[in-house]
C-alpha cells in the first residue's frame, strides 16, 4: 500500500551561509520531509524494522544540518535529499529546508528551498 511518511519541523543549530557571521554564529535551521513509501509490510507485520525508522531518520538528517558547513540552503537541501533517497523503502521524497533568521534586513516570516525527487 503506497503511503508517506511525513516529519515536520526538525529544527537544528547548523552554521551555514554565505556570511562568515552565519558560518560562526550558526543558526537554527528548521526540517520538513515526506517521504513515499509503500507501507504493507510494516502495515501486515507491524515491525519497525519493516518501516523507515523516523527516529534514526531524523538523527541522520540531524547529523547533516549540524555538520559540515555549506554556503547555500539549496546545498544542504540536496545533501539531505540524498539521504533520503538512499533509504531503501523510499521511492520517493521531498525536503524542505527553512532559514527563520536569514540575514535579510526587512521583516519576514521564512526563506525556505524545497527540493523533490524519485529513486532511481
Amino acid at each position: 500500500m503506497p503511503g508517506t511518511i511525513t516529519l515536520t519541523g526538525l529544527t537544528i543549530h547548523g552554521h551555514h551561509g554565505v556570511y562568515e557571521s552565519e558560518r560562526s554564529q550558526g543558526q537554527a535551521f528548521i526540517v520538513d520531509v515526506t517521504l513515499e513509501c509503500d507501507l504493507d509490510k510494516s502495515i501486515a507485520s507491524d515491525d519497525v524494522a519493516d518501516t523507515v525508522h523516523y527516529g534514526e531518520l531524523a538523527d541522520r538528517l540531524a547529523a547533516i544540518v549540524a555538520g559540515e558547513p555549506v554556503k547555500l540552503i539549496e546545498t544542504l537541501t540536496s545533501r539531505l535529499l540524498d539521504l533520503c533517497l538512499s533509504e531503501p523503502l523510499v521511492n520517493a521524497a521531498t525536503v524542505t529546508v527553512h532559514k527563520p533568521h536569514a540575514p535579510i534586513p526587512h521583516a519576514f516570516g521564512d526563506v525556505a528551498v524545497t527540493l523533490s525527487g524519485r529513486r532511481s
